[in-house]
């Protein structure tokens, strides 16, 4: 979470040309000294372990040194921040933040990382590259101011026995959007009935916090035929009926589900893990939450994880076509300020390599896919049948059809998210009363206004 027309940006990667590819040797061209990197720390202990055998292993092939540091999620939000912005910056950063990057390139504090990709370039897919060449506004020009290293699409998760317990099956569960979501309303109303008063049809988040209530609109308005409200030329399309509809829809939807009670209360203040934290807690039967972070934090938790949990694609639109999971594709940047260059560089290289990227992702438990089609291809761990979850989620990031997420196109829509401008226009309507239309135009206008200030030339 290929062509131009966004319908399908993904393809596939070119080939590994030979079974031996994957274990090409690296060799280290910096001179031994140490890099600073500031990284984020996982939703489960995997992903650090995981992160500290790339190190030592990357240490020991080159001869360098990395001082590290784990950070939580959003706590390196601000962190990278106030570096840029004071100039005081580490060597290596990973930009979590799907705004990060495009803000910061957009401002020059970015290096180029071009001689970086252009090492695995073959291997990535198209929606990798598309979202790390961002734009700078000195230069007027894209480049890869970002070194894809994970990507992600948003499943569905969902609790199949909470759904047994309130008389249904999963199998009853509709493939189209409206009826999908609408599914899980007499399942709350069966369990509340059963005792559990505290149990909602789903995790929605619907606050101003974090990237979960992005993601959750982006979804909304995509399956009611707006996807086109930002595209490749950086454009926003307020003037297009069909968008403007979809946007409507999209807040009307959460709006009423939230005032009917099928959202939990305090999601009005939800970050991004605490939908994760409801769902382990079975506040809500449904979640939607990317990458597998909701199930894999309950993997030691074998009857949860083999046979309570769901992982589910999108369902279809409501008039049966297939749904584009919006795919968001992240890795490292190097500040502009940067002291060791070089050695930041060169660990990009080979952390990037196919086959240590692979390991290192795999270390991780798949919570982030790889964004090398051809690499997942290769390796059957990926698309494994016998994991419950995995070979969804991959399937959904790197072989359904897709879009990006839409800072890839301008820096503009990372500006409008960073405000939760679409997030606002909900409270608006929940909290103000205001009409969803009058609440739709109102975001428009703020959303127009941030895109006047971010011009993107044509090239």
């Amino acid at each position: 979470m290929g062509s131009v027309t966004r319908r399908s940006v993904l393809r596939g990667s070119l080939g590994l040309v030979a079974a031996g590819a994957l274990g090409c040797p690296y060799i280290a061209n910096a001179a031994a000294t140490t890099a600073t990197v500031w990284w984020t720390q996982g939703f489960v202990p995997d992903e650090d372990a995981a992160f500290r055998k790339l190190v030592a292993d990357y240490e020991k092939a080159s001869g360098n040194k990395l001082d590290y540091s784990i950070v939580p999620f959003a706590p390196l939000r601000q962190k990278e921040v106030s570096a840029v912005t004071s100039g005081v910056v580490p060597d290596v950063m990973e930009d979590a933040d799907l705004e990060f990057a495009a803000l910061t390139a957009w401002q020059d504090q970015l290096l180029d990382l071009s001689d970086v990709v252009e090492t695995q370039k073959s291997r990535y897919s198209e929606i990798a590259l598309l979202s790390r060449q961002l734009y700078d506004n000195r230069t007027k020009e894209r480049h890869f101011y970002g070194v894809p290293m994970k990507t992600f699409a948003t499943p569905f998760h969902i609790w199949g026995d909470l759904i047994e317990k309130a008389g249904f099956k999963t199998s009853d569960i509709p493939n189209t959007w409206d009826k999908f979501i609408d599914f899980f309303v007499p399942v709350q109303k069966e369990l509340q009935a059963k005792g559990m008063r505290h149990t909602y049809a789903s995790g929605f988040v619907v606050s101003t916090i974090g990237v979960d209530p992005i993601n959750t609109f982006n979804a909304f308005v995509t399956a009611y035929g707006g996807d086109g409200i930002v595209t490749r030329d950086g454009k926003l399309h307020s003037e297009d009926p069909k968008v403007r509809e979809a946007v409507i829809q999209a807040l009307t939807r959460l709006a009423k589900f939230f005032k009917d009670g099928h959202i939990p209360p305090g999601s009005v203040n939800w970050n991004d893990a605490d939908d994760n934290n409801a769902f382990h807690s079975k506040l809500c039967v449904m979640d939607f939450d990317g990458s597998l972070s909701t199930e894999l934090a309950m993997i030691n938790d074998k009857q949860a994880y083999d046979h309570d949990m769901l992982t589910h694609p999108l369902p279809m639109s409501n008039d049966g076509k297939q749904l584009p999971a919006q795919t968001g594709v992240f890795g490292a940047v190097i500040p502009k300020g940067a002291k060791n260059v070089e050695v930041g560089k060169d660990f990009l290289k080979f952390a990037i390599q196919p086959q240590v990227l692979n390991e290192y992702l795999k270390g991780g438990l798949g919570r982030w896919a790889i964004p090398m089609p051809s690499v997942a291809k290769e390796d059957p761990w990926w698309l494994d049948p016998k994991d419950p979850h995995r070979m969804t989620h991959t399937q959904m990031a790197l072989f359904g059809p897709t879009i990006p997420w839409y800072e890839a196109y301008s820096p503009a829509i990372a500006q409008v998210n960073a405000e939760h401008v679409f997030q606002v226009a909900w409270g608006d309507i929940v909290n103000g009363g205001m009409a969803p239309d009058k609440a739709a135009d109102k975001a428009f206008k703020r959303a127009e206004a941030i895109f006047a200030k971010y011009p993107i030339r044509q090239s």
